[in-house]
């Protein structure tokens, strides 16, 4: 099973999309430079990706630092003993709040997040979506980010559905199945074709912002 670990696995994971799919030589091309970006694997690092959910950077920088100088050993027991107000003083909503419990009853229970590396990725992906308040895109960006798996695409992501239809000049907005159908030509390196749609979608951006 293929990891995304290093820069010399994205080179290789975009080498084989390229020579996979013509059209993304122009995506790599105003993309740029690609490198992994691997988060904190376990409860911790699911819980951040639950917290910063529809949130902006800030917001969700900030809601975290809060919640981890609330419980600075972000243990799954440490949030089930925790009380609901104590929670809520983080800036945790109603949903999140049972989604974090959720997850930290499930890790009691025998969930080991960071065992699911070692598991195919739409094993790994079931077993996620299986817990209470875990969606496809949680799940999703939890095997991307915090495990590497090499063949991910978080379809429901609207930035990366805005990349791809701007990319391939598709019609917009474009639905998430359509999305996940056109992504199954790049497997096995889904992984990396999303990095280089979202760094697609970020250069287009600053393009745009820059003034004429």
């Amino acid at each position: 099973m293929r990891v995304i670990a290093t820069a010399d696995d994205i080179a290789e994971g975009l080498a084989h999309l390229v020579a996979t799919d013509r059209r993304l030589q122009k995506v790599a091309t105003i993309a740029g430079g690609l490198a992994p970006r691997r988060r904190e694997a376990g409860f911790a690092g699911l819980a951040r990706i639950i917290v910063g959910q529809q949130l902006s950077v800030a917001s969700a920088a900030a809601i975290w630092n809060r919640f981890v100088a609330a419980f600075p050993e972000l243990t799954p027991e440490a949030v089930l003993k925790a009380r609901v107000p104590k929670l809520r003083k983080a800036g945790l909503s109603a949903p999140k709040i049972k989604a974090l419990r959720a997850v930290a009853a499930a890790c009691r229970d025998g969930l080991d997040l960071a065992a699911l590396a070692r598991l195919p990725a739409a094993e790994a992906h079931a077993r996620l979506i299986e817990v209470h308040g875990i969606g496809p895109w949680t799940a999703d960006i939890y095997l991307l980010f915090c495990l590497g798996h090499a063949d991910i695409f978080p379809a429901g992501d609207l930035a990366l559905r805005n990349a791809v239809a701007d990319a391939l000049a598709l019609e917009a907005p474009v639905g998430a199945a359509e999305i996940a159908a056109l992504a199954e030509r790049w497997s096995p390196w889904r992984s990396v074709a999303a990095t280089l749609f979202w760094a697609y979608y970020g250069a287009q951006r600053a393009r745009k912002s820059v003034p004429v």
